[in-house]
């Protein structure tokens, strides 16, 4: 059957995913827009990409600006946040707020106000911070996931492997005294364990989280299926556990956001298996609107409480307004506990775990934390890759938010200090793969290293293009110094999926999002370069346009 015609797509209106289908959700209007298509061959001819440098009195302009909008800020936030941070829980929730005059027509409209105040301030504050950043299409709506359960009843459950046997289980409850325990077994109903934990809460200017729940189960058995209940109330989740030894799948997605398109993604990644979820950072876009952490982790519960999901943070994730006291990445720590201290590391922002019987490693980075040499991210980097052994470990993967390599107009740089920080390390490891996000499109490299195609290279995939609100990085730049080394490039939304065969051989896929299918654009077949021979990847395409 033939791929049926793509049309880009359209921003899709504001909904309530409790009462839409993915039918719903992808039958929007059809005033699509025009998108580049796959650009290949030589190009000798090098972009221009800003430096950074500027004279001291730019500098000095530029810092009192930021602290005049972070001033203004700040007053505003003293003189309207609690109340409207009340409404946007309550219009997230589906309520009025109950007991005073406030209605639900106030409530929505002070939800709604209360978002795009928010979202205004911190473009304020991103302007002043970078007077040159790129500028996206205007944001798409968002959707919002309301939980209408008992307070005691776990919300936002997500699973994360811990050590090779093990599986946190995290959630949180409104009822902030609710028990950390986590009971399960092999039998629906029949839970045979039961194991407890910790659970803490955070606060963001008025706003104060619910408890969140952390608690690590096992040892577990490979590829097996349990069933658990968290809390000792509400629904029974289940979850299967990765194998211990290859063939193992990979979806990885980036910037996923809580939109529409969101919703599509999801949908297209639920509809084949799967054994774990990699997320190279930006995930809520909550952007200091702290009820948009919790609507994100009931949207994609579905699917986070059922397989893995392993994250590390993005530019969104920050949060940091260091004029009023809030350090950065409070609500992603609190949230998304990763296991950095099984790794030895000292951060929640770096970690690495092993995946199928330790036939592959995975390193999570931290773009948004310091990682130049001497730095404790660079000193936990080098005894990560100093502690495999790629006679054991064949495949070796590395995830980061902003990418190293890049021909689209978004973004363009703003990964170059990392890369010549680390990219030796990884080069001297021989890492196969380098996933990041950040730039709203999908992107394919060769093996490179140094700005140069370099077979013992890790190959570079962009995939920032998981569904999120700013809409998508629409231009690519053909006389660009790397677009020679860009295999294929596209800016639409969809998911990636990396098949791990065996010890030599893997496959990675791209699926686009186009409509009710996730139509697969894009295909490689990778060597590993732990094998004695390395040579080039090999390509094959769906498309005889790409």
């Amino acid at each position: 059957m033939p791929a049926p015609a793509y049309l880009s797509p359209p921003f899709l209106p504001l909904h309530h995913p409790a009462t839409s289908t993915s039918a719903h959700l992808l039958s929007g209007g059809r005033n699509h827009r025009s998108r580049p298509r796959h650009m290949s061959g030589p190009v000798l001819l090098k972009a221009k990409v800003g430096d950074g440098d500027g004279d001291g009195g730019d500098d000095l302009l530029l810092a009192s600006r930021r602290h005049a909008v972070l001033g203004v800020a700040r007053v505003l936030f003293a003189a309207a946040n609690e109340r409207c941070l009340r409404c946007v829980n309550q219009a997230a929730l589906g309520r009025s707020v109950t007991g005073t005059f406030c209605g639900d027509l106030l409530v929505g409209a002070m939800a709604h106000s209360w978002r795009v105040l928010m979202q205004g301030l911190t473009s304020l504050m991103f302007l002043c911070a970078r007077a040159d950043e790129y500028v996206r299409p205007p944001p798409s709506p968002l959707v919002l996931t309301a939980h209408d359960k008992p307070a005691a009843h776990p919300q936002q459950v997500h699973i994360s492997t811990v050590g090779s046997n093990n599986m946190r289980i995290s959630w949180v409850t409104d009822d902030r005294k609710a028990p950390s325990v986590v009971e399960y077994g092999k039998s629906r109903g029949n839970y045979t364990v039961s194991t407890t934990g910790d659970h803490a809460t955070y606060r963001y200017f008025f706003y104060k989280s619910g408890a969140i729940h952390h608690v690590t189960i096992g040892p577990l058995a490979p590829s097996t299926t349990y069933h658990y209940r968290c809390g000792k109330a509400g629904d029974e989740f289940t979850l299967k556990t990765p194998p211990a030894s290859l063939p193992i799948e990979l979806v990885v997605i980036g910037d996923l956001g809580q939109t529409g398109w969101t919703a599509s993604t999801l949908s297209h990644i639920g509809g084949a298996d799967y054994d774990m979820l990699l997320l190279p950072g930006d995930l809520s876009y909550a952007d200091t609107q702290q009820p948009l952490w919790d609507s994100f982790g009931r949207l994609v519960q579905p699917l986070a409480s059922a397989r893995p999901w392993m994250v590390t943070e993005g530019n969104h994730e920050v949060e940091a307004l260091p004029v009023v006291g809030f350090a950065p990445f409070v609500a992603y720590n609190a949230r998304w506990r990763m296991p950095h201290e099984e790794s030895g590391s000292a951060s929640n922002l770096y970690y690495s775990f092993d995946m199928a019987g330790g036939a592959a490693h995975v390193v999570m980075l931290g773009s948004y934390t310091e990682f130049e040499q001497g730095s404790e991210q660079y000193a936990w980097l080098e005894r990560d890759l100093a502690g495999v052994d790629r006679r054991k470990t064949p495949w070796l993967l590395v995830l980061l938010h902003a990418p190293w390599y890049n021909t689209n107009q978004a973004h363009q740089g703003e990964g170059e200090a990392m890369r010549a920080a680390m990219e030796t390390l990884l080069y001297e490891a021989r890492v196969d793969v380098v996933f990041s996000g950040h730039v709203h499109a999908y992107e394919r490299f060769t093996r490179i290293y140094d700005n140069e195609a370099d077979s013992r290279g890790p190959m570079f995939i962009t995939i920032g293009d998981g569904g999120n609100r700013e809409g998508l990085a629409l231009k690519f730049l053909k006389d660009h110094k790397s677009a020679h080394l860009s295999m294929f490039r596209e800016a639409s939304f969809g998911h990636g999926r990396l098949r791990i065969v065996n010890e030599t051989s893997a496959v990675w896929t791209w699926h686009r999002n186009d409509d009710e299918y996730a139509t697969v654009r894009d295909e490689v077949w990778l060597e590993s370069l732990a094998t004695p021979k390395l040579s080039m990847a090999t390509t094959g395409r769906h498309d005889e346009e790409l």
